[in-house]
C-alpha cells in the first residue's frame, strides 16, 4: 500500500509541477499591460529581408505579397521560398512583385529546410535583420517596423504576438482553440516577458539579427522547427524576446480536415519536444544557462487539454486513496494541481477571454478534453513527427 501512496503521490507532483509553472506565467501575464512598449519605433530602420517560406500557397500568396511590398523600405527585400509546390507558387508570388526562389528537393520536406535555403540565399547580400512570416499570415499596424527596429537594438531574436483566430461562425472546438491560442501566444510569453525572462519561438512573425540566424541549424524537417530554434538559439547565448507590441495573426483552416490536420502537427510536435525537456532543464543547469533553464520549465507545460486530463485523473485515483485508506498528502497535491490550474484558465479567460467564450463554453471545455483522449493516444501509437502542410481554405489567407 505504501508504494501505491508513493507512485500516485509522485504522479500528483508530477503534475503540480506543471500547473504551478503555468501559474506563474499567467499570473504576471494576466496583471501586466499587454500594450506596453506601444510607442512608435524611432530612428533609422535597418536593413530587412523579409523571408517568406511558401509550398503550394498559390491561392493566397498574391495577397500575402501584396500585403508586404508596401511595408518595405529603400533596401529591404522580400523574398518567397517556393518549396516543392506543385502548383503555380511562384509565378503568382513573382507577378505580385516578390524576390522568389525555387527549391524542389522531395526527399527533404519540411519548413525548416525551406528556410535554410532562404538563408544560403541571402549570404551573397546578406540583411541587418531577417523576418520570418508564413504565407497565411498578415502583419498588424506598424508590427514590421517595431519587430525589425527592437531586432535591431536589442541584438537579439524577437517574437512578435502570434495570434490564431476561428473563422467566422465557428463551432466551439475552435473557439476553444482560438482561446488556446490566446493563453500560449499571449499571456504566457507575456508573463514571461514581465519576469525577465526570454519566450519560445511560434514559427512567425519572428525576427533575427543576421549575425545569428545565419549560422542556426535550419535544415531539418522537425515539426515544430521554431521551438527548437528558440532553444538552439538560446544555448548559443542569444534567447529570444517577446514583442507584445508587434503582432502577426492568421485563422485557423475552417475545414475539420484541415483544422484536424493542423492541430496534429502543432500538438503531436510540442508532446515531443516536451520528451526532451528534462534534458533541456539538466544542460541548462550544467551550462548554468538561466535563459535556458527557463525555457525548459516553459517547455514543461503541456498542452491544456491534456494537462486537465491528467491532473483529472491523477485527482480521482488520490481521491480514491484518500476513501479506501486514508492517505491525504496525494490527495492534497493533486488538489493543489488542479487548484492552480483552474485558476490559471479562469484568470485568462476573465481578463483575455470573455470575447471568444463565454463561461459556460469554458466550463464545456472539460467535455472537450475528454474527447481528445483518442488523439493523445495517437501520439503514442502513432505520433506525426514530420512536416505536413496544413490544408488551406481556398478563399482565405488571413
Amino acid at each position: 500500500m505504501l508504494l501505491i501512496e508513493l507512485l500516485v503521490g509522485a504522479a500528483g507532483l508530477v503534475i503540480l509541477a506543471p500547473a504551478l509553472i503555468l501559474s506563474v506565467e499567467v499570473l504576471a501575464g494576466t496583471f501586466s499591460d499587454r500594450h506596453e512598449a506601444t510607442a512608435g519605433p524611432a530612428g533609422a530602420r535597418p536593413r530587412v529581408v523579409m523571408l517568406v517560406p511558401a509550398h503550394d500557397e498559390a491561392p493566397g500568396i498574391g495577397d500575402t505579397v501584396r500585403s508586404l511590398l508596401p511595408q518595405l523600405h529603400t533596401g529591404d527585400r522580400l523574398l518567397v521560398v517556393a518549396d516543392n509546390c506543385t502548383d503555380d507558387t511562384a509565378a503568382k508570388a513573382r507577378a505580385a512583385g516578390a524576390e522568389v526562389i525555387v527549391r524542389n528537393e522531395p526527399t527533404r520536406r519540411g519548413k525548416g529546410y525551406a528556410l535554410d535555403y532562404g538563408i544560403r540565399h541571402l549570404e551573397r547580400d546578406p540583411p541587418e535583420v531577417v523576418l520570418i512570416v508564413d504565407a497565411d499570415c498578415r502583419f498588424a499596424g506598424d508590427s514590421f517596423d517595431r519587430l525589425a527596429h527592437v531586432c535591431a537594438q536589442m541584438g537579439r531574436p524577437v517574437q512578435a504576438l502570434n495570434l490564431s483566430y476561428a473563422p467566422p461562425g465557428a463551432d466551439l472546438k475552435m473557439r476553444i482553440a482560438e482561446f488556446a491560442s490566446l493563453l500560449k501566444n499571449l499571456i504566457r510569453p507575456l508573463g514571461l516577458r514581465v519576469l525577465g525572462l526570454p519566450c519560445q519561438l511560434t514559427g512567425t512573425g519572428m525576427a533575427f539579427p543576421w549575425v545569428c540566424i545565419k549560422t542556426a541549424t535550419l535544415a531539418t524537417g522537425h515539426v515544430v522547427e521554431d521551438l527548437k530554434l528558440g532553444l538552439d538559439l538560446t544555448r548559443a547565448g542569444h534567447p529570444p524576446l517577446f514583442c507584445p507590441g508587434a503582432r502577426v495573426s492568421s485563422y485557423f483552416p475552417a475545414t475539420e480536415e484541415g483544422f484536424r490536420s493542423q492541430r496534429t502537427r502543432w500538438e503531436h510536435g510540442y508532446l515531443a519536444v516536451l520528451l526532451e525537456a528534462p534534458a533541456v532543464l539538466l544542460q541548462a543547469l550544467r551550462t548554468v544557462n538561466g535563459p535556458l533553464l527557463a525555457l525548459g520549465l516553459d517547455l514543461c507545460v503541456p498542452p491544456i487539454a491534456l494537462l486537465t486530463l491528467l491532473g483529472g485523473a491523477v485527482w480521482v485515483a488520490s481521491a480514491v486513496l484518500y476513501a479506501t485508506l486514508g492517505k491525504e498528502i496525494p490527495l492534497l497535491i493533486a488538489s493543489a494541481a488542479a487548484a492552480l490550474l483552474a485558476l490559471s484558465v479562469l484568470l485568462a479567460w476573465a481578463r483575455h477571454g470573455r470575447e471568444i467564450l463565454s463561461l459556460g463554453s469554458l466550463l464545456l471545455a472539460l467535455a472537450y478534453a475528454l474527447r481528445k483522449i483518442p488523439f493523445y493516444g495517437r501520439f503514442l501509437l502513432t505520433r506525426q513527427l514530420n512536416w505536413v502542410r496544413t490544408k488551406r481554405d481556398p478563399d482565405r489567407t488571413a
